[in-house]
């Protein structure tokens, strides 16, 4: 009898879910493992910067494609492709290096190329995306209270669905290492590997109404995405990041800003290969 009782129990527990905390933990680890573990791979990024006006008009475009090479303590990234345009007077303008200011006060231009290097160069990550929107590793945890709302089917497999949010929600400590974030968001895990499958991340914050009417400045739909595949055993890549909002500074500046990038063509540090850029796609 008793036997039978403990097999029962044994059963219920290994139908129940995880605590959100511990489920985190594991991915934390499997995180800290992947990064390194990405270190030994050269792959190709596309990127596709895009700034549309008030009106729907596309005002700036940019798209860039990299060799990202690993190093030592990180990566380096060499640019292999670009083309830009910008609108003025109804036509559109080429130009071809990343940062050019076609006037004195190109506010696109300076957005575009730091947009680029704040959230896909962060050389403190292995693989460039901004480790400050994304609660995944061990340190970035510490911030962040998760709590597990089921299972659900993504796409046809079977993955934990988990929020978080910041201890300390903040507009200003967007990459404070402490408790304050200017992030929440949610993340689809899988079950067996304890890995991100999709991770997104929204404001954790609205912008003060009274800034918005005195100095009317405001952001929308601020927030990124970055879904991940599984190459080989253990070892899991992000594959597309972006995401698109719209900004207005002090009334005159308006824009629906996106970002989109698409990483491809894996291949171990010590291959030799070559291998087509997949052209990045802005939802």
């Amino acid at each position: 009898m008793t036997a039978i009782v403990l097999a029962v129990l044994a059963w219920y527990a290994a139908k129940q879910p995880e605590p959100a905390d511990l489920i985190m933990a594991k991915v934390a680890l499997n995180q800290d493992r992947a990064q390194a573990a990405r270190s030994a791979f050269v792959y190709h990024q596309s990127l596709l910067v895009r700034f549309k006006r008030a009106n729907g008009k596309l005002a700036r475009e940019e798209e860039r494609e990299y060799v990202v090479t690993p190093t030592e303590k990180g990566f380096k990234k060499d640019l292999a492709h670009f083309t830009g345009k910008y609108e003025k007077g109804g036509k559109f303008i080429a130009y071809d290096k990343p940062g050019y200011q076609y006037k004195g006060l190109d506010i696109d231009g300076d957005l575009a190329n730091d947009m680029v290097n704040d959230l896909t160069n962060d050389k403190d990550s292995r693989d460039g995306i901004t480790k400050d929107l994304f609660a995944l590793t061990a340190d970035k945890q510490k911030g962040f209270v998760f709590t597990l709302q089921g299972k659900e089917d993504y796409r046809g497999r079977q993955v934990y669905h988990i929020t978080f949010k910041p201890r300390k929600p903040s507009l200003l400590d967007c990459d404070d290492d402490g408790a304050s974030s200017c992030w929440a968001g949610e993340a689809l895990i899988d079950p067996q590997e304890y890995q991100p499958v999709l991770v997104t991340s929204w404001l954790a914050k609205g912008i003060p109404m009274a800034v918005q009417i005195l100095l009317g400045t405001n952001i929308k739909h601020l927030g990124f995405k970055v879904t991940y595949q599984k190459f080989d055993e253990g070892l899991w890549f992000p594959v597309t990041y972006g995401g698109e909002f719209y900004v207005r500074g002090l009334f005159l500046y308006k824009r629906t800003i996106a970002l989109s990038a698409v990483n491809s063509g894996f291949q171990r540090a010590d291959i030799t290969s070559t291998v087509s850029f997949q052209p990045p796609i802005i939802p």
